[in-house]
């Protein structure tokens, strides 16, 4: 293997998240059936496949210049060959957030899940729309599409805990104990963090990288914070004595039981 693969795959992120999945996969196939097909489950699993699958991609067209460059041309970026953010734009900023914003209406009180709906309409119109009409193009920065789904994201994470402090079913939970808490406290760090970054993406790199990939890492150790949530999500059932079950998947367990009964 040339040194290029290991400049390209040879990260300490790629290792992390990689790890991860294997975790994370071990405890989701423990879990039965039922737990499998519940999207409290399986939706941080699919996220954390994703992510890893996203990842590895963007690293690939980093080592596969040919490929990165064809792609460009595709889709009509002739001028700047080396950039692969129509990779991370795709996937990081659209499809991982409409990813997270069906997380985050899983936690919510079945009032409240209308909001998303609509905040997942609204963001997969107004994307199409700049993109296919030219005004933030897949292969450059986008500033708008990320803000607007960084700003539902926030607006989602503020309706639970908006939730927790009104809701009889979270008021009697402990939420230091709830993975759904620490979950949405990281993705607000991490999309407030990182706001800033995503939004001057190319101007960083382009006239001081040295601090565009200083800052990028804080994205990069809140993103593995994040899967560690997903994985102790998904290992919940077997984590009793430190995390309590989510009151509303709680709920509907019993729902489910009494009506089986």
């Amino acid at each position: 293997m040339d040194s290029r693969f290991w400049k390209a795959f040879g990260d300490w992120y790629l290792f992390a998240i990689a790890a991860f999945l294997v975790i994370g996969t071990y405890y989701f196939l423990k879990l039965n059936r039922k737990e499998q097909a519940n999207s409290y489950y399986w939706l941080p699993f699919l996220i954390l496949v994703f992510t890893v699958f996203y990842e590895n991609l963007g690293a690939y067209t980093n080592y596969n210049f040919e490929f990165k460059k064809s792609v460009n041309a595709f889709l009509g970026n002739t001028e700047f060959p080396k950039y692969n953010l129509w990779v991370y734009n795709l996937t990081n900023k659209q499809i991982s957030t409409i990813l997270y914003l069906f997380l985050i209406k899983t936690w919510l009180e079945p009032s409240k899940k209308k909001y998303i709906n609509w905040m997942l309409i609204v963001f997969v119109s107004v994307a199409m729309f700049l993109q296919l009409s030219g005004i933030e193009p897949l292969y450059l920065n986008q500033p708008f599409i990320f803000s607007m789904g960084a700003n539902m994201i926030l607006l989602g994470s503020g309706l639970y805990f908006i939730g927790i402090i009104t809701n009889d079913m979270y008021l009697k939970a402990n939420p230091f104990r709830l993975l759904s808490f620490w979950q949405l406290t990281f993705l607000l760090f991490t999309y407030s963090l990182t706001y800033i970054n995503s939004m001057t993406m190319i101007y960083l790199y382009e006239f001081n990288a040295p601090l565009g990939e200083s800052i990028g890492q804080i994205d990069r150790v809140m993103g593995v914070l994040n899967k560690a949530i997903l994985v102790l999500i998904i290992a919940s059932p077997f984590l009793g004595r430190f995390f309590d079950p989510e009151p509303f998947n709680a709920s509907k367990k019993v729902s489910d039981l009494s009506t089986q009964i």
